[in-house]
């Protein structure tokens, strides 16, 4: 049976390879415990340093913390356990720095583990130096640390503490994500009354709020009531802690007020435009399930701006390429070529923005036009790139980890509109969650800033199919 656990004991964390090749900085994480690596892990590290992949890269920085830690150490200090001392860059230290030691594998541990666990695998290997620590050393608190969750279960039938490495980990629950939109109360107009100012300025409608219910209120987040009264605007600033000037929605619901030819068909999609359209929102993030809306919303958005107003030079279009299924292997031509197949969602959307009234020769010529405006980017060549005046999407982005979505959000440059798309709850990539996906984290961490929205589509809107399909099934 798993040993009781004892909050008073010093802790000892077996770090799982996956784990530092997860995050570079997990053996920063830790505060005040020690880390163990044992050696099977040093070299499955060794195996994954080479090639251009993140993972790749985050095995080489962990090489360089590591050597950093280790620089002239003597043999007897390595022994003795080399302390955690920081080495984060600036910005991304732990909230509480680490004060443990870093231990390695020194000697041949004794092999404990059942015959029920034949053979020396890098798992089973990792799981006899987990029991002969806890032989070792009884009076401390051994876990296990993996993002593999057989691993995990093997440990607890051997009586392994084991955990998931949670420091990645933006929210206990994916439910309490920020939606980006607010239900005001229905008598908030009457305890309000009194702290409330209205004008116009350039035909829009502004007011200004106060009261301790603004306290809670987020820079461009969307605000409506459920009544009659059709109530629907967007927070453009906040004014010290209790005031807040808003604004009121254009309602792109009315076919006349239509984006390249597409009406918003409910308050989120119309929430949407809103701030996909709105010169002074940077970053946006769309998030909902399949037939939302999402991509079509963004690219008519995108070629308003683009081909109409002249907000941006171009469209640049990427995404994760995760696949579904099975692989399908090598993919022959240029990097647009070979990003085409992953970009099927752009196709379809571009077929239903492209259906003029020209016949066949007006839209091929539309999507001829559309073509020349829209570029396909690969992710894998964006690290050192800037994008000056660009509209980039960003689809899929559910799959990236915390770490992708910085390195993609910090190649915008002067006048670059970047919009997020995806659904959390369709992770295709290994060891991430709706909780740790680079998506929920910049959700989070974008809400507070006056140059960024979000909003949470519901309601599906591709076909009476769709829906139930996504209900029922």
């Amino acid at each position: 049976m798993t040993r009781p656990h004892d909050s008073n004991q010093p802790r000892l964390f077996v770090l799982d390879t996956n784990v530092v090749m997860h995050d570079p900085t997990a053996i920063f994480r830790f505060q005040e415990h020690d880390i163990f690596l044992p050696m099977v892990v040093l070299e499955e590290l060794d195996a994954g340093k080479k090639g251009m992949s993140e993972v790749a890269r985050n095995v080489r920085q962990v090489s360089r913390f590591l050597d950093q830690l280790m620089a002239e150490a003597s043999k007897a200090e390595i022994d003795r356990g080399l302390p955690l001392r920081p080495l984060l860059p600036s910005g991304e230290s732990p909230i509480t720095p680490a004060s443990g030691r870093l231990y390695f594998q020194i000697r041949h541990l004794p092999n404990l583990l059942p015959e029920t666990l034949p053979g020396d695998t890098p798992d089973n290997n990792i799981l006899g130096t987990a029991l002969a620590l806890q032989q070792d050393f009884p009076q401390r608190t051994v876990i296990l640390v993996s993002k593999d969750i057989n691993l995990r279960i093997k440990a607890a039938v051997l009586g392994i503490r084991a955990e998931d490495y949670s420091n990645d980990r933006v929210l206990e629950d994916v439910n309490l994500l920020y939606s980006g939109e607010l239900e005001l109360a229905a008598g908030f107009w009457e305890t309000h009354s009194k702290e409330v100012q209205a004008w116009k300025e350039e035909g829009r409608t502004f007011y200004r709020i106060g009261g301790p219910d603004v306290e809670n209120w987020y820079p461009c987040q969307c605000l409506y009531m459920a009544d009659d009264s059709g109530f629907e605007a967007i927070v453009r600033r906040k004014d010290g802690a209790d005031s807040a000037v808003v604004e009121l929605v254009q309602d792109y619901r009315n076919p006349r007020h239509g984006v390249w030819g597409i009406a918003a068909r409910n308050r989120e999609q119309n929430f949407a435009l809103n701030l996909l359209l709105d010169p002074e929102v940077d970053f946006v993030s769309l998030v909902g399930i399949a037939g939302t809306g999402k991509t079509l919303l963004a690219l008519a958005a995108g070629l308003s701006q683009v081909l109409d107003r002249s907000h941006y030079r171009e469209i640049i279009m990427t995404r994760v390429t995760v696949p579904v299924g099975e692989d399908i292997g090598f993919l022959p031509g240029t990097e647009e070529e070979k990003m085409t197949p992953w970009m099927g969602a752009l196709m379809d959307n571009l077929e239903v923005l492209t259906q003029t009234e020209g016949g066949d020769w007006g839209r091929a010529a539309t999507a001829d036009l559309l073509r020349n405006r829209i570029r396909i980017h690969s992710l894998t060549f964006m690290r050192g790139r800037t994008f000056l005046n660009k509209y980039l999407i960003l689809d899929e982005a559910q799959n990236l980890t915390a770490k992708q979505m910085k390195t993609l959000i910090t190649r915008a440059g002067p006048g670059t509109k970047i919009v997020c798309l995806g659904n959390v709850g369709q992770i295709d990539t290994p060891y991430l969650t709706e909780t740790t996906s680079g998506l929920t984290y910049v959700v989070d961490r974008f809400r507070r800033w006056d140059h960024s929205g979000h909003i949470t589509l519901r309601r599906g809107e591709r076909s009476r199919l769709a829906d139930f399909a996504s209900e029922a099934l």
